[in-house]
């Protein structure tokens, strides 16, 4: 939902009742991923989408309804059709499954503050119960970062084993589906829960103020990230060079790595290839919990860096985290083109993607994101 946020925050400010419909599951080939939302207003406003504009349609008209006549939440799934393929349904092949329900502003105040939180760029997460007990069908909670929470789900005990697993989400950047309680005393209503999470933009940053960075801090910008350019030589690393950066950082790389901050979203791209800068840097980059690691250079270069972060006693598990050289096979010869191979990298390492042609692969096209660490139930 917290991609139709701007729009719902001013519905709310206005006490505009609506109704709003989430994808709550996803198989095969579906255009949107799970927490995408269509929301329809009382006026029969709509904004967003739940398929990229195959079913739009059908689900209009069910939030319509529920606009109309009430009630508790409904399901209803979507797939391809065999007989027609102009009928409703997923021509992608995929299924959905939609979750429509009523949402009143006046009675969900704590879904207003996320919402304001969202539009103001702070971090949060929202829980959604998409599953369990009818009463608590629909039911959301905010979990700002730092802070208490705000709203329930049902019970003290829920509500802690919930905010446990939705701090760990925005840590990760991540919007997902989780199942809670079911299996002990603590936490006895089984819930499935959407955890949407708004966080800061990811981190990329980039060493070495080269033409090659240039092109990097463009395409990393593109994608969402927040643009580090580092470099020691303060003649190259200036914002005439860099426009597309965020941050313009005249420092030893090693040195400001060691005083940033990073996160498991973090992407390090070390295009100096220079062992002065790139040894201390890629020994402390290494043993960082940050996403992504690489290093340009030819394979002869990798060799023999590779070889001195040993010498640096580099541990093997942690030098098997290095991408390097850096990118995909692509053939890339620009500085453009090779900002493509980076950044095709990363999106396949953080999804887990082959680096394949789609075309010489069988099976679904969209991975399932990486699993986090199972969380302990509340005591």
């Amino acid at each position: 939902m917290l991609n139709i946020a701007d729009t719902l925050r001013q519905w709310c400010r206005e006490a505009r009742p609506f109704a709003l419909a989430t994808v709550v599951q996803v198989s095969g080939s579906a255009p949107l991923p799970v927490g995408t939302a269509l929301a329809v207003d009382t006026d029969g406003t709509a904004v967003g989408s739940i398929s990229g504009g195959c079913v739009e349609a059908a689900v209009y008209e069910l939030c319509q309804d529920v606009l109309a006549h009430g009630g508790p939440p409904a399901r209803a799934g979507f797939g391809y059709s065999d007989d027609d393929a102009f009928a409703v349904g997923l021509t992608c092949g995929g299924e959905i499954e939609v979750l429509v329900q009523r949402v009143d502003p006046t009675a969900e105040p704590h879904l207003v503050a996320a919402l304001e939180a969202v539009v103001a760029g702070r971090s949060c997460a929202v829980a959604h119960v998409i599953d369990g007990p009818g009463e608590l069908l629909g039911r959301t909670l905010h979990v700002p970062d730092g802070g208490p929470h705000d709203g329930t789900l049902g019970g003290e005990n829920e509500d802690q084993v919930v905010v446990a697993h939705a701090r760990a989400l925005l840590r990760a950047g991540r919007t997902a589906r989780i199942e809670v309680g079911g299996d002990t005393d603590a936490c006895p209503q089984k819930l499935t829960v959407i955890v949407h999470t708004h966080a800061d933009r990811p981190r990329m940053l980039i060493f070495g103020a080269v033409d090659f960075a240039a092109a990097l801090s463009q395409a990393g910008r593109f994608l969402g990230y927040h643009v580090t350019v580092c470099d020691a030589r303060p003649i190259f690393a200036t914002q005439a060079r860099f426009p597309y950066a965020d941050e313009i950082v005249t420092d030893w790389p090693h040195r400001y790595l060691a005083a940033t901050e990073t996160d498991a979203r973090t992407a390090v791209c070390v295009l100096t290839h220079d062992a002065k800068f790139d040894v201390p840097l890629l020994r402390l980059a290494l043993a960082l919990p940050v996403g992504y690691v690489g290093a340009m250079g030819s394979r002869r270069t990798h060799g023999h860096r590779s070889d001195l972060l040993l010498e640096a006693g580099v541990p093997e598990e942690q030098l098997a985290r290095l991408h390097s050289p850096i990118g995909l096979d692509l053939g890339a010869r620009t500085p453009e083109e090779t900002a493509i191979s980076i950044t095709a990298e990363i999106i396949a390492h953080a999804h887990r993607g082959t680096g394949l042609p789609l075309s010489h692969g069988t099976g679904r096209i969209h991975h399932p994101a990486p699993s986090l660490p199972r969380l302990a139930t509340a005591p």
